[in-house]
């Protein structure tokens, strides 16, 4: 049994900042009795503590997370419950604690201690979330090193986008699991569950804990780090990564879940205490994209693209207001706007919710998907922000280069309808720092923006007419066609950024008209450093966690000084540093630290592909990567290697109307 650290945590909540983070009870929240499995028929329960390792306020809206902490709850033999990153007052608080020791890291739904449960599964969106993995373990009680860790201790499995390279971290976590989790998060409790039947067997070469991590790596699709050794070169690269012990696969294959319809979660979404980042219910209306834009780890990652049905949707969005009271309701996906029934999705859903308080949008839509019906349906009961657009490069060579295949004149006729029909703020995206760009690539930023001001007030009339631009620093990515470029530099990155910035602010005419956000390069450098770094990186992040490292995805507790200093101290007497990792370029005979892990993707058709980024940025091809659900197959490798396929419409069917109430 798992007690209840509540009591010893309540006391100090009025002395910490947002107490009511820790409190937990949420609406459509669940919580299970600890021995749930016992009247089951096989008597045994698996129990899962899941993280989102960042504050409440941006773990809780995580679609990943809620999902997976329904699917298995809706198990009679499964407790899963709920732990976020605790803030640094609250940190201290714990670690002071009180007479009976230190406060452990615990659920918020039944505030148990993490260290009881079989699994502790942490979801990472970016890799900038390591250092609150090693607090939260180290909070928890359980041994930061995964060969320190005994058999009563929590099975550490890693999953979301960044686990599809995680040798930075293979020291601390156990598994690692890749692609979609609804399924596979059953799979693994069923062999827990079997393994605790069998009174935690060990093998004939292993402990029990062993045992079990073999037994879940010989499924094929779960990473266990510690069952392949790594070596290297005398020049520092890897040489090869093999299994250390019988029946472990050379290769991890990722898991891809078909037929979406049939996990239409969340179906009871988690209403939160405190405001938190996403106030919204949002419907994940297909997963995957296959519009080949070269820098998108998750585009690559995600084939092939699977749509759910306009039915689906429609119930999901419903049920979802029902049981939640969101009044907002975000369509997600990749590229939204590209589902193949978006427009009678939008006119249907607009129908069935005219004259209620109930809001629909849509993420950042591609120029070449927007049209202005779309738009107005998504805008029908009188709510109409500002609309987001995503060119990526700020000339149209740059465009070409990462197979955005926009240019300028399609994003000016695009927000000239906009601005036309009744919106005054277009936000633009792009990158700096992208293979082959120079400073006037990045320049042109300026051109665009001010070319969009202009005709805002000329089919206007207006002079209110507001374009903000947002630039983030490009960073390469595994498993896609960028994984072999070089990263940009910090000090050219932000001489670039400053010197677009003063191309802004110097021109009377457009300068207040155009808000400018950027972050400079530092910590796009060190979030180079781990998505491409392998398992000597783990003494860099332990050495930042160390020194104080915490919530490293905040611009206010980054420190570039922390991690530089670490880098320095634990890359000493390896032959690498931190420009090995992220500035310089890659060779197709190199061994990528991720090359033992299967993302479906032949590496083939990625390096003709970085070589055809190349051709095009020298003006020797002029070759697209069209969009593959609408040509023929590209041989990317994932269909035929994942034994899947693309699922998407059109049905022709429609929505029947509800009755609101």
């Amino acid at each position: 049994m798992s007690a209840s650290v509540f009591p010893r945590l309540e006391p100090h909540l009025p002395s910490v900042s947002k107490p009511i983070q820790y409190v937990g009870g949420e609406l459509n929240s669940t919580v299970k009795e600890w021995d749930c499995g016992a009247d089951t028929e096989l008597g045994e329960t698996v129990r899962w503590a899941l993280m989102y390792p960042d504050a409440y306020e941006v773990g809780l809206p995580n679609q990943g997370v809620q999902i997976l902490y329904e699917v298995l709850n809706e198990r009679d033999w499964i407790v899963a419950e709920r732990t976020y990153a605790v803030w640094p007052d609250m940190e201290a608080v714990m670690r002071s604690g009180d007479a009976l020791g230190p406060i452990p890291q615990f659920t918020v739904d039944a505030h148990r201690s993490v260290r009881d449960f079989d699994v502790f599964g942490l979801s990472f969106s970016t890799e900038l979330g390591y250092t609150n993995m090693l607090n939260a373990l180290d909070l928890a009680g359980i041994p930061l090193h995964a060969v320190d860790r005994g058999a009563e201790d929590p099975v550490v499995l890693a999953g979301g986008h960044a686990a599809f390279n995680p040798e930075p971290i293979a020291d601390f976590i156990d598994a690692a699991v890749l692609g979609d989790g609804e399924e596979v998060v059953l799979a693994i409790s069923e062999v827990v569950r079997e393994w605790k039947l069998q009174g935690r067997p060990a093998g004939e070469m292993a402990s029990g804990r062993e045992e079990l991590l073999r037994r879940l790596a010989v499924t094929g699709n779960i990473y266990v780090p510690r069952f392949y050794d790594v070596s290297y070169g005398d020049d520092g690269a890897i040489t090869a990564v093999v299994p250390n012990r019988p029946g472990i696969p050379h290769r991890v294959t990722k898991h891809t879940l078909m037929d979406l319809d049939a996990w239409p979660y969340p179906a009871k979404p988690l209403v939160p205490l405190a405001e938190t980042v996403h106030e919204r219910f949002s419907v994940e209306i297909f997963r995957g994209c296959t519009r080949g834009c070269r820098f998108c780890q998750a585009g690559m990652i995600t084939r092939p693209v699977r749509e759910r049905s306009i039915e689906t949707i429609g119930a999901m969005v419903e049920n979802g207001i029902r049981k939640s009271g969101f009044e907002e309701v975000g369509l997600l996906s990749l590229s939204s706007a590209d589902h193949t029934e978006i427009g009678e999705v939008a006119a249907d859903l607009a129908d069935r919710y005219e004259g209620t308080n109930v809001s629909l949008s849509l993420p950042s839509t591609r120029v070449d998907a927007f049209n202005i019906t779309l738009a107005n349906e998504f805008s029908r009961n009188g709510r109409r922000s500002g609309l987001t657009f995503a060119p990526e490069g700020g000339s149209e060579r740059m465009r070409k280069v990462i197979n955005k295949m926009v240019t300028e004149e399609d994003l000016i006729r695009t927000v000239a309808t906009a601005y036309s029909h009744g919106w005054r703020q277009v936000k633009l995206y792009f990158m700096v720092g992208l293979p082959t760009e120079e400073l006037e690539d990045v320049l042109q930023v300026a051109t665009l923006a001010k070319a969009v001001i202009a005709k805002g007030r000329e089919v206007t009339g207006r002079n209110d007419i507001r374009c903000t631009v947002s630039i983030g620093g490009f960073v390469p990515k595994p498993h896609t066609p960028f994984q072999w470029a070089a990263q940009l530099d910090v000090e050219t990155t932000d001489d670039r950024l400053k010197q677009l910035r003063d191309v802004v602010r110097d021109d009377k005419r457009f300068g207040r008209a155009i808000g400018f956000r950027y972050h400079d390069g530092k910590p796009g450098i060190i979030e180079g450093l781990l998505s491409r770094g392998d398992r000597r990186v783990g003494r860099v992040i332990e050495a930042v966690w160390r020194d104080g490292g915490r919530f490293d995805g905040w611009s206010e507790h980054f420190s570039y000084d922390r991690w530089i200093a670490a880098t320095e101290s634990g890359l000493a007497g390896t032959g690498v540093d931190l420009a090995w990792f992220t500035t310089r370029e890659r060779g197709y005979e190199e061994t990528l630290p991720w090359d033992h892990l299967d993302s479906g993707l032949d590496k083939d058709w990625l390096w003709a592909d970085w070589e055809d980024a190349l051709a095009v940025a020298d003006g020797s091809s002029d070759v697209e990567v069209e969009d593959c659900r609408w040509t023929p197959c590209y041989d990317c490798g994932v269909c035929p290697e994942m034994n899947t396929e693309i699922q998407i419409g059109p049905t022709g069917r429609r929505l029947l109307p509800l009755a609101v109430v």
